[in-house]
């Protein structure tokens, strides 16, 4: 039962991030590699703050704040010095390996201090496990309930419409350079400050956690988009906390099955592989299908 508590607790705190990388991949159409040198820089500055006495609540908005600006730095090489969208994200993501061995001094540091988001408020009086739960859930409340409503705003549409078609948002006198730059950088905001929660939950920051993320954020949003297609652009980013959460319950059925932890990234990758074809199969079994019925 702890175990099946703790992935649903995962689930809900990594369905956070999937929604910053929801922004980019599925909002902007922007194929993002900022990600996986944003979630560490969050998780760094966080135990780093929270190390030195600070508040981590503020430690966390702090993360927020530097994971905005790696993604302004993204946008700055991509809009104004004309660098492909890819490459843009590398370059910032390898820099950013630097940034965070400088922030932290070290490869890895353990967070000593007793103070985190997981244990104030009451929430160390919780059962195992369910703090993370009940986190999770008042965060990703507060995040969809305001990227809902900043979504439905006339920027929103406009950072919608920019990313459905650039050159006729762009002719309808909409500023689609800034809005490349607002939804870049809230996106790694977002995954930054998922990077400070999941380090506080792990009870420690290592420059090298990021590895991976982006395939982790991505399992989320395909799974949820298989599960429930064609909804409401509102209704999608819920549905990306559950693809979050059977993400999640997938790789734990897999471990359970006697699956070494070595092989988790490559587990994850062939998940995500599966997933992304399983439109494609599913449209052609259908069509197989109307053939063979055609046919009688």
């Amino acid at each position: 039962m702890n175990l099946f508590v703790s992935t649903i607790s995962q689930g809900l705190i990594w369905s956070v991030m999937a929604i910053g990388l929801f922004i980019t991949f599925r909002i902007l159409d922007f194929p993002d590699m900022t990600v996986e040198g944003a979630f560490p820089l969050g998780a760094v500055t966080t135990v780093m703050f929270i190390q030195h006495g600070m508040n981590p609540e503020l430690a966390m908005l702090i993360a927020f704040i530097f994971g905005c600006l790696a993604g302004f730095v993204t946008a700055f090489m991509y809009a104004k010095m004309h660098i492909p969208s890819l490459l843009a994200g590398i370059l910032t993501m390898t820099g950013l390996y630097s940034v965070n061995l400088r922030i932290l001094g070290k490869a890895n540091m353990s967070l000593t201090k007793p103070d985190n988001v997981f244990n104030q408020f009451g929430l160390d009086k919780l059962p195992t496990n369910f703090n993370g739960i009940f986190l999770g859930i008042i965060l990703l409340t507060i995040i969809i309930f305001l990227l809902t409503v900043f979504l439905n705003t006339e920027k929103g549409q406009a950072l919608i419409a920019t990313g459905d078609n650039e050159t006729m948002a762009a002719s309808l006198g909409i500023n689609t350079t800034s809005m490349k730059f607002i939804g870049i950088m809230i996106s790694n905001g977002i995954v930054a400050l998922t990077g400070g929660l999941i380090a506080q939950q792990n009870g420690f920051a290592d420059v090298n956690m990021g590895i991976g993320s982006i395939v982790i954020g991505l399992s989320a949003i395909i799974i949820g988009e298989v599960i429930y297609p064609n909804v409401p652009l509102s209704i999608r980013i819920i549905t990306i906390v559950i693809g979050s959460i059977v993400y999640r319950v997938i790789l734990m059925l897999v471990l359970q099955l006697g699956f070494n932890t070595n092989d988790l990234k490559l587990i994850s990758a062939i998940i995500l592989a599966v997933c992304l074809a399983l439109p494609t199969i599913r449209a052609q079994f259908f069509k197989t299908f109307r053939n063979g019925v055609k046919v009688k």
